[in-house]
């Protein structure tokens, strides 16, 4: 909070002059005092003090005439020194919220380049890799069981005939069964897409 002025020239041309001659003699050494002092600084105290002694001399000088040119004294307010727990802890949640931030913007984000023409030749190849399986695995199901069912019912048919006859019974049964299993599951893949 201010308590002084820092003196202008026109209070020092006062003081130093004859302006103020019909002052008490001790409050224009006390004026003349602070003027000399460092950063000429005049107490509030005095300036109220020689205020009033203008009005009561009856001078034509007034008070803010004086302080014309002069500035108000802030001083300097002392800062405290931080406290080092309060400050290790800002630190840690300055870090904690800077690294959430940054796991929120990284979220959706992958290593790999999604937008490249290799990136969408690797999901084609995937594509394809899947279905060449998928009709591999069809055909051998299907070839598996036309092969057991031949060599199996060798004990119940004795023609060849009918041991043909069964085996692609079987077979084409297998193999429906197998379309359906796959017709379902790839109508779950389209209904994720």
């Amino acid at each position: 909070m201010a308590s002084a002025v820092r003196a202008g020239p026109r209070l020092r041309r006062a003081a130093e002059g004859g302006e103020l001659a019909g002052l008490p003699a001790g409050l224009r050494a006390e004026l003349r005092a602070a003027l000399a002092s460092e950063g000429a600084l005049v107490p509030f105290a005095l300036l109220r003090s020689l205020h009033a002694a203008l009005r009561e001399a009856g001078s034509p000088l007034h008070l803010h005439e004086l302080l014309e040119g002069s500035e108000i004294h802030l001083p300097e307010v002392p800062v405290p020194p931080r406290n080092p727990e309060l400050v290790a802890r800002l630190e840690r949640i300055k870090a904690k919220l800077a690294n959430e931030e940054y796991r929120q913007m990284t979220r959706n984000i992958t290593g790999q380049e999604t937008n490249g023409t290799l990136a969408e030749f690797g999901r084609q190849v995937r594509s394809v890799k899947a279905v060449v399986i998928t009709i591999f695995n069809f055909i051998v199901t299907v070839v598996a069981a036309f092969a057991c069912t031949y060599l199996g019912s060798q004990y119940v048919f004795a023609e060849t005939a009918a041991r043909v006859l069964s085996a692609v019974i079987v077979a084409s049964v297998v193999g429906l069964a197998e379309l359906y299993i796959m017709v379902r599951t790839l109508e779950g893949d389209l209904g994720k897409l």
